[in-house]
This record gives C-alpha cells, structure tokens and sequence, in this order.
C-alpha cells in the first residue's frame, strides 16, 4: 500500500525541503499551503499533489482532509510544518496579530491532528504525525517573541498529549524544535539581529532546511516507529549547559 503524507506549509522553503525528502522516501506527498502561485510552481513533481488551504480557517481544514479521505484513502503520515513569526514586542502587540500567530502556528496544527487522526485508522503500520517547534519555546535567550513562544509551547504540549493518547493505537507524535534555520523568516528580522543570532550557533552558520527536512524522513521512516512524544531539540548543541 502506497503511504500518504501530508505537509502543511508545502511551498515555503522548510516545507520543499520536507516535501522532497518524503517524495525521496518513496511517498505520495499532498501538500496544503495558502501560496497557489507557489503551490503551481511545484506542479510536475512526481508524487506531489498541491492544494491550496488557509489554515487559519478549521471549516476549511476540515473540507481538505475530506477531500483528502475521498482522494487517497486515508493518510499514513501528518507534517505540521506551516508557520511564521510576527514581530511586536510585549506589552504592544495587537490582538490582530496575537490572534494570527497562534491561529496558524497552533490552530491549524491542532485542527490537522484532528482530521488526520481520523484518516489513519486502519492503515498499516505506525503512523506518523511530526509538528516543527521552535528553540523558541523553550530557550529565553533567544529573540522570539512571546506570542510566537507561546504558540510553539502549545504544539509541544499538544505532542505530548497525542503521543501519550494515541500509543496503543500504534500513532507516534513527536515535535522538532530547530534553532537558526535558513528560510523566508529570516526576512522577518534585522540584519543585526540576524547576525547575532547566528553568530551564537555553534558552527558559526544557521541550520539548513534539509537537515531538518532529514530529521523529519527519519520519524516518519519505520526507524521512528519507537520514538514518540519527544521534543527533538536540533541547534548544534548550543544551549547544552
């Protein structure tokens, strides 16, 4: 039986990285992301199938995984990776933006969780769901904002909650929380913070989008069967005490 992922954020620069390390693995990838001219570029990718999906809105996530369902016959494999930073400090944040950054960084994966669960009863084998953290949610040290903390808390707490509710139903959740990573929200931030920030990585450089996109193949792979409820932390070792 052909395994199915899903990866949401598909056309960003994780997401790609992600969508051809599972296509590598020999999977069908269906890829969720708000972007269709991004979504259109990756047309003609074996194995791909692109749909556009705001997944801010749960009614919306909700007809795509039904979609899903009708298309492809249930799903092996769910990749919580769409997300961004906003940038307001506290105690200025606007609702607005509060209420955007947690709609999509834990909303919509929470929202995903949900329908995808449904879609794997009765496939074979462990399967899989990996939500992208951050450092963020954890290491004080850093630039993030509290919003965005908060939002990526959520999702590891939601992790362990679903990997520990879902054990002998043989789902495995796990989260990787990367630290500096080269994608578009570099954009997000001045180049002197941006500087700063890497220049406390350990191997002097920010993290690429396919080594993390490596780390995900692994957990999705049946050498991740074992592994659940973990919080996979990936910045070079930097905050080791």
């Amino acid at each position: 039986m052909q395994r199915i992922a899903v990866v949401t954020g598909a056309a960003g620069g994780m997401g790609r990285a992600i969508v051809d390390r599972l296509i590598a693995d020999d999977m069908v990838v269906i890829g969720l992301d708000i972007d269709a001219d991004a979504l259109a570029r990756m047309h003609g990718i074996s194995g791909f199938t692109g749909i556009e999906t705001d997944l801010t809105d749960a009614s919306i996530i909700a007809e795509t995984f039904a979609h899903i369902g009708r298309a492809f016959g249930g799903v092996d494999a769910l990749v919580n990776n769409a997300g961004t930073c906003f940038m307001s400090e506290f105690p200025h944040i606007p609702v607005e933006e509060f209420e955007k950054q947690m709609a999509l960084n834990f909303s919509g994966a929470f929202h995903c969780c949900q329908a995808a669960i449904q879609l794997m009863e009765g496939r074979e084998g462990v399967r899989k769901i990996v939500n992208i953290s951050s450092n963020g949610a954890y290491n004080f040290d850093a630039f993030d904002p509290p919003h965005y903390r908060a939002s990526k808390a959520a999702l590891d707490t939601l992790t362990k909650d679903l990997a520990r509710r879902y054990a002998t139903d043989k789902i495995a959740v796990n989260s990787i929380a990367p630290a500096m990573t080269e994608t578009p929200l570099f954009g997000v931030v001045s180049k002197e913070v941006l500087d700063k920030a890497i220049a406390q990585m350990p191997h002097g450089r920010a993290m690429k989008p396919s080594e993390i996109a490596a780390w995900v193949g692994f957990l999705v792979s049946s050498a991740g069967d074992i592994s659940s409820g973990n919080v996979i932390i990936l910045n070079q070792g930097r905050d080791v005490r």
